[in-house]
């Protein structure tokens, strides 16, 4: 099977497909990023997910894939794709969503009156296991905080890790959603923030009279001009940052402080949650600041805490 393509649009070179299907497939793409709202990110994540299964479809047939070969799928056909990436190492949570994808594919399909296949809505999602959000301790992430981005030898990327981790942590934020900042979007000494997160829903958060002293440094040392509508958050050659150089950046930090392979970017806004809660907030306010739709998404966190304390206690308690 040819590589997979990650960039930020629907990429259907080489797909063997008929004229038919690649041009509803690009409505599909159209729908999803206009009427949607879906990141790019998001949109990449669906072109890698319906590339393998038109693949899958392609082999299975023997030929170009059209419409009336999707029309025709049976259930068996959508086990057997399912076995397949099974047997590819894709893990059950990668083939959760990529079946998610399918179907809602195949449900844009129906609606625009080009095909009918009740049977892409009869698959049985694959089990997933209900893992915890990984936080950190808070002692490991002062130390982080401190930390990130030591290595280097220019002060202004230092300060510049460092701004960027405050920011995540003391708002969490997402990884997206700080590189997606400007400087008019976090003004100086401004008590919060206002940002659009996942299905394009708002959210305001407080920022911190630390976050401002981080954001302050790392902007005076900068040597790139940081316009008001322009990333906030710049690479080496002045360029916007980058998620993968700063996930990089995170992996150095867990080698030089020995943190657990689980301190990711986005195990700092898990910790920001969990740290919350343990200090008395509520599971309403967490779920705004968050920015999740659903609480039952903020409640893992009751579950994280709760092994804290059971861990303290069983360390502490003399009949423990």
């Amino acid at each position: 099977m040819p590589k997979r393509q990650r960039d930020s649009t629907f990429n259907l070179t080489g797909l063997p497909i008929n004229g038919d299907l690649r041009t509803y497939m690009m409505k599909w793409r159209d729908f999803l990023a206009h009427q949607k709202a879906f990141s790019s990110h998001t949109i990449t994540a669906y072109d890698i997910d319906i590339r393998h299964f038109i693949w899958f479809v392609n082999r299975h047939v023997g030929e170009e894939v059209t419409p009336d070969h999707l029309a025709t799928l049976k259930l068996r056909d959508f086990r057997s794709w399912l076995a397949a990436r099974h047997n590819e190492n894709f893990t059950a949570t990668s083939t959760a969503r990529a079946l998610s994808v399918i179907r809602g594919f195949f449900r844009y399909l129906e609606k625009q009156g080009v095909l009918e296949n009740p049977a892409s809505q009869h698959v049985r999602t694959p089990k997933l296991s209900k893992s915890l959000p990984k936080a950190l301790a808070v002692d490991q992430t002062m130390d982080s905080l401190t930390s990130v981005g030591a290595e280097h030898k220019e002060i202004w990327v230092q300060l510049r890790d460092v701004a960027l981790l405050t920011l995540i942590y003391g708002c969490g934020l997402r990884i997206s959603e700080a590189l997606a900042l400007t400087p008019k979007d976090i003004e100086d000494g401004a008590v919060s923030l206002t940002l659009t997160g996942k299905g394009n829903k708002q959210r305001m958060v407080p920022v911190l009279p630390q976050i401002h002293e981080a954001i302050a440094a790392y902007k005076k040392s900068c040597p790139f001009t940081l316009a008001n509508d322009e990333a906030l958050f710049r690479g080496a050659r002045g360029k916007p940052l980058q998620p993968a150089i700063f996930q990089k950046e995170i992996r150095n930090l867990r080698a030089a402080l020995g943190l657990p392979e689980s301190a990711t970017p986005h195990a700092f806004r898990h910790s920001f949650a969990t740290h919350l809660l343990a200090s008395g907030g509520d599971l309403r306010t967490i779920q705004e600041l968050l920015g999740h739709a659903d609480l039952s998404t903020t409640q893992r966190y009751t579950k994280v805490d709760h092994e804290r304390l059971l861990s303290a206690y069983q360390k502490a308690h003399p009949r423990a």
